[in-house]
């Protein structure tokens, strides 16, 4: 009775202590199944949570990028206007909306208007939602409207580059070119043949070379010359409109009455103006010219040949370069010196208009900027010609941008001593060593500072300065009213 007793107990025992170990274990997996689901819980709202903030940037991008776009439609229509049409200055708030007419966020745009010469105005636009304010996205670019001033060099007619002649930057013409030098920029007509002048008026590519092996006459095709067009060639290309330049000068004059920086005739030969990079500028009455040689003559008999270089002066005024960037003259000009953080356009030309009394712009020193950044612009707007004198530096640089509305640029020619030294001719200074032309050139008739007899200047650098196509000097001719998009940055 005893051990029943005892195995009964033993049994319970054991039941217990089973019980107790399924306990534990039940326990322990609902411990691990709680664990297990928690995590997978946060996890999801992790993922949840990463993939609204996500949708959340996204949104706010396409937000800051809509105000960019909403700018960029307001300068369409209101290129001057960099308030927003408010009146006040800036930042600007502008809800944005859905499709469903839903405010969903806010881009706030900061504008900074073109500084003074240029055509740049920056954009910056902060995208945000509604739904997480902790969330921004900021994107900004720069637009500008490009000047006239996107070549080297351009002409409406026929031109001729001698050896001698190197190009950094775009040439085109809406004439021939016959191009003899080094080109490193492209070299393109609007032609696609024509008749050389300077090749006995045969039939020629619109853009060829001399240089042996000359270039085949068309309809063969050239070949290629890299020795010589190093930037490529075309022919064919759409016309550039130079009307775009000839409308310029009145309203430069206006602006110079306005800033005070007019000058009516000399009733003389013109003026002198002499820059200075203190800003202040002098500018001379021009009493008589530098007599030309004995047996110095025209002998291309052509119109306005001259020494075009200054003989006596008189000081007639001083003044400092006007906020508005622009003087203007009634008559012929000289102009040398140079300029330091400043922005000048400078006119020539005679109201109303005359072809015989158009009047000439003449550089015979250098003529500089202290910095090339484009802090410093200049521009030299002539009605007829843009000159250089028989009496000009043997080294000579002129930077800006050269316009010459019904002339030329170049140099007259000049004729040299003859063979056995005899200096009854034009003079020692027919022949000169280097000139550099650095900004960019408008000749209206052919371009010339160098000639076949080796007169005019040995060696001619042309020198694009790309700061100009947005940055161009005061009152500069502009290609279109169209913002371009120059830059894009996310900032945030």
């Amino acid at each position: 009775m005893k051990s029943r007793i005892d195995l009964r107990a033993y049994e319970l025992t054991s039941l217990r202590a089973r019980s107790g170990q399924l306990s534990v274990i039940i326990l322990l997996f609902a411990t691990v199944t709680v664990i297990l689901v928690s995590g997978f819980t946060l996890l999801a709202a992790s993922f949840l949570q990463l993939s609204s903030r996500a949708w959340n940037k996204s949104q706010a991008f396409a937000i800051a990028e809509s105000g960019i776009e909403y700018y960029r439609w307001h300068l369409a229509h209101a290129p001057a206007d960099y308030e927003d049409g408010t009146g006040h200055a800036g930042p600007y708030t502008h809800t944005y909306y859905n499709k469903d007419g839903t405010a969903i966020g806010t881009f706030i745009l900061d504008i900074t208007p073109p500084p003074a010469g240029s055509t740049v105005v920056t954009i910056e636009s902060t995208g945000e939602v509604l739904a997480d304010a902790s969330i921004s996205k900021i994107i900004k670019v720069q637009l500008g409207i490009e000047s006239f001033s996107n070549y080297a060099l351009a002409s409406e007619g026929n031109l001729y580059f001698g050896t001698g002649t190197i190009a950094y930057g775009p040439i085109f013409s809406n004439g021939g070119i016959n191009f003899n030098g080094i080109a490193y920029g492209p070299i393109e007509s609007a032609l696609n043949t024509y008749s050389d002048p300077n090749d006995s008026n045969k039939t020629e590519w619109a853009v060829h070379t001399d240089l042996a092996p000359a270039d085949p006459q068309p309809p063969t095709a050239w070949n290629s010359r890299p020795d010589v067009f190093a930037g490529g060639r075309a022919v064919g290309i759409p016309t550039l409109d130079f009307t775009q330049i000839t409308q310029t000068l009145s309203s430069i004059k206006s602006l110079a009455q306005a800033s005070g920086t007019y000058y009516a005739s000399s009733s003389a030969y013109g003026y002198d103006l002499a820059l200075a990079t203190s800003g202040v500028y002098s500018i001379y009455k021009v009493t008589s010219l530098a007599a030309r040689p004995s047996g110095c003559t025209n002998t291309s008999n052509v119109s306005g040949w001259g020494t075009w270089s200054v003989g006596t002066e008189s000081l007639a005024a001083t003044g400092t370069i006007p906020a508005n960037g622009v003087l203007f003259v009634e008559d012929d000009l000289w102009v040398r010196g140079q300029i330091s953080n400043k922005h000048l356009t400078i006119g020539a030309g005679r109201f109303p208009e005359n072809p015989s009394t158009w009047a000439n712009i003449t550089i015979n020193s250098s003529t500089l900027y202290t910095n090339y950044n484009g802090s410093d612009t200049l521009a030299y707007i002539a009605q007829n010609n843009f000159n250089v004198g028989l009496m000009s530096d043997d080294v000579l640089r002129i930077d800006g941008a050269v316009i010459s509305q019904n002339g030329r640029v170049g140099r007259y020619y000049y004729t040299p001593p003859n063979n056995s030294g005899n200096s009854n001719k034009c003079g020692p200074t027919v022949t000169r060593q280097k000139i550099t032309l650095f900004g960019s050139i408008f000749s209206n008739q052919p371009y010339q500072f160098g000639f076949n007899d080796g007169t005019g200047y040995q060696e001619r650098d042309i020198i694009y300065d790309t700061n100009l196509l947005y940055t161009p000097p005061p009152s500069f001719p502009l290609t279109t009213d169209e913002y371009a998009q120059i830059s894009w940055d996310e900032v945030q």
